[in-house]
């Protein structure tokens, strides 16, 4: 049961209220740019302690928001290393940048592998960078399940501009546009197969598109298909029929296919193509190019009003998550664990069927909520 303005009040621990006061207190020192505050804090919401997510009602009202860039795309399109120029080019422009960089988790001990971070030391030194690595701790979506929360370390440390580079991603891992205000799609060309441009998910929630290595073979053929199949679904988003299509693979699959799917209710698609940009990472050709585009989408969708709309969306998405995590636990380690197993015994000896067993079970759970059962505080 929700009481009053939970933003406003501390979560009582009954057994944890020392843990809450060291994160809270780290919380305060973050708005005041502390780095090592910012770590110690980053640390406990990767470790899922509690006191650390109930700390963050102290940023609440801190500051303005960020610019949060999602940089996403298969493994070896050289994402780091293009983010590693754009901080260096936003920095010429006195914005401080934050930099989190979700790398694999090590098999053994669950923390990151620091590849990402490695090709991006030449910052360490800059008192206006903050790189933090997080472990992806098996997560599917290509980022981390701590990776929003330390968004809103940084956002109230005072970073201007937060880059989100996500592990290398497949075709149906779109986590970033929870997260992100601006999701900027890297692929590379040589992947080999050109269909995959078609496929339903990752192609969808690109704002700006970036074909990097572009000094290789092929780039220009992967520039023509991506802008193929943008110009095609910017058609069919808007419900028309298409009299022709670009003389694209993309094209002549999409017409023939008639429909296609759009993840609207997290990344509408806007009443514009987004951008193809070219870039060769190692050398820098391209990446003015690119911050360009990136400080164009802002400019517009700021005036647009769209950036709020999708903040709103993807603060309605996170705040579901949050809920249903928190319904599970109860379900797995708390009063819920004993309700179902009792559900469970039910469905097995036919007394009941699965749909009604899951109403029963989350009204038992609910009823607990209404009854002050849970003690040990909440994410907030």
């Amino acid at each position: 049961m929700i009481a009053g303005d939970v933003s406003a009040t501390s979560v009582s621990f009954s057994a944890s209220d020392a843990a809450y006061a060291k994160y809270a207190t780290l919380a305060e020192q973050c708005k005041a740019g502390n780095v090592r505050a910012i770590a110690r804090l980053i640390t406990g919401l990767e470790n899922e302690e509690r006191a650390a997510y109930a700390a963050l009602n102290r940023f609440v009202g801190n500051g303005a928001a960020a610019q949060v860039i999602g940089i996403t795309g298969p493994p070896g399109a050289g994402k780091s290393t293009l983010v590693d120029k754009l901080v260096a080019r936003f920095r010429e422009g006195g914005r401080r940048v934050g930099v989190l960089a979700v790398d694999p988790s090590s098999p053994f001990s669950g923390g990151a592998i620091l590849g990402d971070r490695l090709r991006m030391q030449r910052h360490a030194t800059d008192p206006g960078v903050y790189i933090r690595s997080l472990a992806s701790r098996g997560a599917l979506g290509g980022v981390s399940r701590a990776t929003g929360a330390a968004v809103q370390v940084l956002e109230a440390a005072g970073y201007d501009i937060i880059f989100v580079e996500t592990v290398g991603v497949g075709q149906s891992e779109i986590d970033i546009v929870k997260i992100a205000d601006c999701v900027v799609l890297v692929s590379v060309p040589g992947l080999g197969d050109e269909i995959q441009i078609l496929k339903a998910g990752i192609m969808e929630i690109g704002d700006i598109f970036v074909v990097n290595k572009a000094d290789r073979d092929g780039a220009d053929r992967v520039v023509r298909e991506i802008r193929g199949m943008l110009e095609t679904q910017y058609e069919l988003s808007k419900g028309e029929k298409l009299e022709a299509v670009p003389d694209t693979l993309a094209g002549r699959l999409v017409a023939a296919a008639g429909e296609m799917e759009h993840h609207a209710d997290v990344h509408a698609f806007d009443d514009k193509i987004p951008p193809v940009v070219k870039t060769v990472a190692e050398t820098g050709y391209g990446v003015a190019e690119l911050a360009d585009a990136i400080a164009d989408f802002f400019a517009k969708a700021s005036e647009s009003g769209s950036v709020t709309d999708r903040r709103i969306a993807r603060a309605r998405v996170q705040i579901k998550d949050l809920v249903a995590e928190h319904i599970l636990e109860r379900i797995e380690n708390g009063p819920g664990a004993t309700a179902l197993n009792e559900m469970a015994k039910r469905v097995v000896a036919h007394k009941t069927d699965y749909y009604s067993a899951s109403m029963l079970l989350l009204h038992e759970i609910l009823l607990q909520e209404g009854a002050g059962g849970n003690d040990e505080g909440v994410k907030t």
